[in-house]
């Protein structure tokens, strides 16, 4: 992804409240606000224009993080028929600072945000259907450049939507991954800005430890229930990357009990993430 220089303008001083964003060099622009503000933000210029959105929250059985992606010709209009939606807490639009999207351009956009939040499979989709746009080739190809920055604001504007746990050329460097041999399985992962991710196919011991901690019970129960965890004849295996906030979590669901993440996670030298840290 290309590097941007990013404004962010805090129109009424408070990080909380109303966020605009904007990219050097881009015709988009962002806008965040909390739902308590709704009312506010749909009176502003910029909101009686074609865009795509983002409804934020978390689900409340599952405590997920949720989300709902539109599109509207009129998106300070639409945004008000949402209402009646209970999960979402933030709302995060994208407009255009010349006013040239028509409505083919923000289907498109829609289904592709669509599609990508749902492989990357960070957030429970509330919408997983689209029915999309057949563009021509240059517009299809501005659009692509107008989701390039969708996805590089996103993160800045506090959501992670469209953020691949592990950078893919990262998974595939020996000096990035760390392993964890336990019982005769084979757990890998990687360090993350968050915290610490499995990667899929990962393996994990089937039965839990006798001192394993609630959280650990729960986490795996959950997993299981949702399909995160495949049973195999003598351990589970991960189906998807999983992120931990910590090494020890990590280590933690894979053997089932208490461990040192920091000690058990090894690079293909022997190394622990503790030496490797120390060293540092």
């Amino acid at each position: 992804m290309p590097a941007a220089t990013i404004k962010l303008f805090l129109p009424n001083g408070d990080a909380q409240s109303l966020r605009i964003a904007e990219i050097s060099n881009w015709t988009g622009k962002a806008l965040a606000a909390p739902r308590t503000e709704l009312e506010n933000l749909s009176k502003r210029e910029e909101m009686n224009q074609a865009g795509v959105y983002f409804l934020v929250g978390t689900d409340a059985e599952t405590n997920n993080p949720k989300a709902y992606i539109g599109e509207a010709e009129d998106v300070g209009k639409r945004l008000k028929q949402h209402r009646e939606k209970e999960f979402w807490v933030q709302v995060i639009v994208f407009v255009s600072k010349d006013e040239n999207l028509t409505k083919s351009h923000i289907r498109y956009l829609e289904g592709r945000l669509i599609g990508a939040a749902a492989k990357l499979g960070r957030f429970q989709l509330e919408n997983d259907q689209t029915s999309g746009a057949k563009l021509p080739e240059a517009d299809r190809e501005d659009m692509e450049v107008f989701l390039s920055r969708i996805t590089q604001l996103l993160p800045v504007l506090g959501c992670d939507i469209l953020t691949p746990l592990v950078k893919t050329e990262k998974m595939k460097s020996a000096g990035e991954a760390f392993t964890f041999p336990t019982k005769g399985l084979l757990a890998t992962g990687q360090r993350t800005p968050n915290g610490f991710v499995v990667f899929k196919n990962s393996e994990a011991i089937l039965d839990l430890r006798p001192s394993a901690p609630p959280w650990v019970i729960q986490q795996r129960e959950k997993y299981i229930a949702n399909g995160t965890f495949e049973k195999l004849s003598d351990r589970f295996r991960f189906t998807k990357d999983v992120e931990f906030a910590s090494p020890s979590a990590a280590a933690a669901i894979v053997c089932g009990g208490h461990v040192n993440g920091l000690t058990a996670w090894r690079n293909e030298d022997g190394k622990n993430l503790k030496q490797l840290e120390s060293a540092s």
